[in-house]
């Protein structure tokens, strides 16, 4: 598929999306800092267990995958990263790191595509290169992509030249293959710098850590897997798992149990958009 096809494939989908979504949602998550959220969110904890609707799975993403055109891109420098969203509802995002991997990616995304959720994919440029349909196929699907670096390096042993060379290419990659850059940036092993925080910013990237760790990369198991997620379950939570990296079938399997039960119990999985300043 051309670049310009892609583009205007992607356009139409999100004009369709914000608009189901506008209508949709009640609240827009906003987004708070590492130390704690400015908003009100609900303690993580038991939650009561309600059937859904099917109608109620197509769910769709807050108010668009975007700022507004007439909004300034101007991205505020961090201290920390963002863990969770705070706003009314109970929604959550899922994130998935280190893909796309031809052998585990297009599972991920036949599960989310069944029950019509959007989620976060944390891309590596070096993968990107060998799987760029992979990211075509996220655009058009309505998830958003984030930048996890070229080669997943611990950035706070890398000069400044390294660092931003990491993020550029692979911003490059992925406008190249997904149609837009990327305003999103996840840090290898979650380890920030002031550098890290500054080159990301002047990319036009926000950088979002997590608030629930599924430590599917120890492959604990499938169970555990799906353990941590409903133990962790919250408004406003990021849950991360991996695509890729390894041997990801446990982290495919446990998206197949927990992600409807998520939905049964009354959650909103969806993408956050982006605030600029």
């Amino acid at each position: 598929m051309k670049k310009d096809q892609l583009l205007t494939r992607r356009r139409v989908l999100l004009a369709g999306a914000g608009a189901a979504g506008a209508a949709a949602t009640a609240g827009v998550f906003a987004a708070v800092t590492g130390g704690g959220p400015t908003g009100t969110v609900p303690a993580a904890g038991p939650q009561v267990r309600r059937p859904l609707n099917s109608s109620a799975y197509r769910l769709q993403p807050l108010t668009g995958y975007g700022p507004p055109h007439a909004a300034p891109r101007r991205t505020l420098v961090r201290r920390a990263p963002l863990l969770r969203f705070s706003g009314r509802g109970r929604h959550m995002v899922l994130t998935f790191d280190d893909g796309p991997d031809p052998r585990y990616t297009p599972a991920v995304l036949d599960t989310l595509a069944k029950y019509d959720v959007r989620a976060m994919f944390f891309v590596c440029g070096g993968m990107v290169a060998d799987n760029r349909e992979l990211l075509a196929r996220m655009a058009e699907e309505g998830h958003v992509v984030g930048n996890h670096t070229w080669s997943h390096p611990l950035l706070t042993r890398l000069t400044r030249r390294g660092i931003r060379s990491e993020m550029e290419r692979t911003c490059d990659v992925i406008e190249d293959a997904y149609g837009e850059r990327p305003e999103w940036f996840r840090a290898p092993y979650g380890a920030w710098n002031r550098t890290a925080f500054r080159l990301g910013a002047e990319l036009g990237m926000e950088s979002l850590a997590w608030t629930v760790d599924t430590l599917d990369w120890t492959t604990p198991g499938t169970r555990s897997i799906v353990r941590r997620v409903e133990n962790g379950a919250a408004p406003g939570v990021v849950v991360l798992s991996h695509d890729a990296g390894g041997d990801r079938s446990q982290s495919v399997r446990a998206l197949r149990r927990y992600l409807p039960e998520l939905l049964d119990a009354g959650y909103h999985v969806s993408v956050p958009r982006r605030h600029y300043e």
